[in-house]
């Protein structure tokens, strides 16, 4: 029997059939040995099932050209257009609460520009959206109950001071958290529901791109991302709510992690 040491890794090649056949043996006493890695074994395939389970109509489609120039990166940079004036005061009102953001304004002036990376952090966070909104056992990672572990684990995962926004008095109250891939970084997942069941998601990520903010729907009646980059991170909104609704939570998040960013 194969013997070597085995990580959260081989889980993955496990579960797309890529572990070779000699270390299975060993890899399940490995697992019989680690109770913690057994059970994210269990949950990393309860969330293939479910994710196969919620694509299976679409699984064998081919993947649309728009989307695929995206992850290869070819995707053509969009015209400009208009952004909502509303960001400006939502701004300068957030650096008078938050403090120590001066540098902000100096790329302020380039917030009309377009950027691929825009369009990047925006379908990441659509996209985590639409896959984990819909789940009902496995949406998150770690629950709203477990608030400091949920905290300090994506702030050292992700690598910014992260604070789970308070939106209750938006109507929606905090699910819970989980780590997701973005790019060849880090994303945190913030999920969140109000009493009818609608869900909205913060997608949050160390991102060095210039200022940046707008809407973002990457399908007509699918949900849009309200996002928002600066130098050193960037964030999203994303949601089905009607877009008035959705910039008003979006303010409020915003100005949240702004000054959790800043304390």
């Amino acid at each position: 029997m194969i013997r070597r040491d085995f990580s959260e890794r081989d889980i993955h090649m496990a579960l797309d059939g890529e572990l070779p056949g000699d270390e299975r043996a060993a890899y399940d006493a490995w697992l019989d040995a680690n109770p913690e890695m057994k059970a994210k074994s269990a949950r990393f395939t309860a969330d293939r099932t479910a994710l196969q389970t919620a694509f299976a109509g679409v699984l064998d489609e081919a993947v649309p050209a728009r989307l695929r120039k995206v992850v290869l990166g070819e995707a053509q940079v969009k015209p400009a257009v208009p952004r909502s004036r509303w960001w400006l005061a939502a701004a300068a009102a957030v650096l008078v609460v938050a403090g120590g953001l001066g540098g902000y304004l100096a790329g302020i002036d380039r917030i009309g520009q377009e950027d691929q990376a825009e369009d990047r952090l925006a379908e990441q966070a659509i996209a985590a959206h639409v896959i984990y909104a819909a789940e009902k056992r496995h949406a998150v990672e770690v629950p709203a109950s477990d608030m400091d572990h949920l905290q300090t684990w994506l702030s050292n995962r992700v690598g910014l001071k992260l604070v789970a926004p308070n939106l209750t008095a938006n109507g929606f109250q905090l699910v819970g958290g989980r780590l997701l891939p973005a790019g060849e970084s880090k994303a945190a997942m913030l999920l969140y529901e109000d009493d009818k069941g609608e869900r909205i998601s913060l997608f949050v990520t160390a991102e060095s791109a210039e200022n940046a903010k707008g809407t973002y729907a990457s399908a007509q009646d699918g949900p849009r991302a309200v996002y928002w980059m600066d130098k050193g991170y960037g964030c999203a909104v994303v949601g089905s709510l009607p877009r008035e609704q959705l910039a008003v939570v979006a303010k409020n998040a915003y100005g949240q992690l702004l000054a959790g960013l800043a304390s």
